[in-house]
């Protein structure tokens, strides 16, 4: 590859910027469509990859997480690719055991049950270093890329990792979960603020190692009504996007458009759109056009 063929970072010039430009508000030719959904699951070829290795062996191999990524883009013609990893990598990193069960789902044999037990996550300041495998992969995966589309980073937001670390998995009701926040509000802000302070540095991370845009999933905001989530949601999300962006600036990075994601969390449209975030994701549940209208007074 030519040298004039490559960015300011080493990485190939972006041939479709499409998807950027519209995080940005910017006006473009068409809507960029992309598979928020990490890499494509309902593949043969992703399953035959999978098949190989347990789920976090394979978010632990950066060539495996490159190939997964890129290879719904092989199949249709995609204006972003988002980085095959998962959300949990974090409380891994924080020193919690996470296992993927076939048929049931992540699974923590150790959940957080009382106050002391978060005395047993390891300093947050740590985690970073801890998932240098993702940076790996989000390098090599904007490499063999080749500028043919921005790539995506992201991450689990605060109250939605906590969910899984105390709950122990995946919940209906997220009855544990919520128990922590009327009886042990402390506590709960503690932990909040913990994963907060390991969220930050592993998001700027990943945009060091190349991502071009960074999403966070708060995917159990429909879990908590709109005064549980002012309290405990949105505060943490408002903080990532603030720390973030002032990071990016302190590390002398370019900004990156961030999304924010909170399924189910339609009740709170307008404070997600004044929480720091270039793009709100919608969920099947609300007709976009509605958004659009509700939000017109707010942007």
């Amino acid at each position: 590859m030519e040298a004039n063929e490559l960015g300011p970072q080493g990485f190939p010039e972006l041939k479709n910027d499409t998807f950027l430009r519209a995080a940005w508000g910017e006006e473009t030719d068409y809507t960029p469509v992309w598979c928020m959904r990490q890499a494509g699951r309902y593949l043969p070829e992703f399953r035959e990859t999978r098949a190989a290795q347990d789920f976090f062996s394979t978010c632990r191999s950066p060539e495996v997480c490159c190939e997964l990524t890129l290879q719904p883009l092989r199949r249709f013609p995609l204006d972003a690719a988002i980085i095959f990893s998962d959300i949990l990598v974090v409380p891994q990193a924080l020193g919690m055991e996470v296992t993927m069960v076939p048929g049931k789902g992540p699974s923590f044999p150790e959940p957080l049950r009382e106050e002391r037990d978060l005395e047993r996550l390891r300093d947050p300041a740590t985690v970073a270093s801890e998932l240098d495998y993702v940076f790996q992969a989000i390098t090599l995966t904007r490499q063999q890329l080749a500028g043919r589309v921005p790539l995506i980073g992201f991450a689990g937001a605060p109250w939605t990792l906590m969910t899984y670390m105390v709950e122990g998995g995946g919940s209906n009701t997220m009855a544990q979960a919520k128990r922590w926040l009327y009886q042990r509000p402390q506590a709960s802000h503690q932990l909040l603020r913990l994963l907060t302070d390991a969220l930050v540095p592993y998001l700027v991370g990943q945009v060091a190692a190349g991502a071009q845009a960074l999403q966070l999933f708060e995917s159990h905001a429909g879990h908590l009504g709109p005064q549980l989530f002012s309290k405990f949601a949105l505060p943490y999300i408002r903080d990532v996007a603030k720390r973030v962006k002032a990071g990016l600036q302190e590390a002398g990075l370019a900004p990156v458009p961030m999304i924010i994601f909170a399924k189910d969390g339609h009740f709170a449209l307008e404070e997600l759109a004044q929480a720091g975030y270039e793009v709100v994701g919608l969920d099947w549940t609300v007709a976009p056009e509605k958004a659009r209208r509700r939000l017109d007074s707010w942007c």
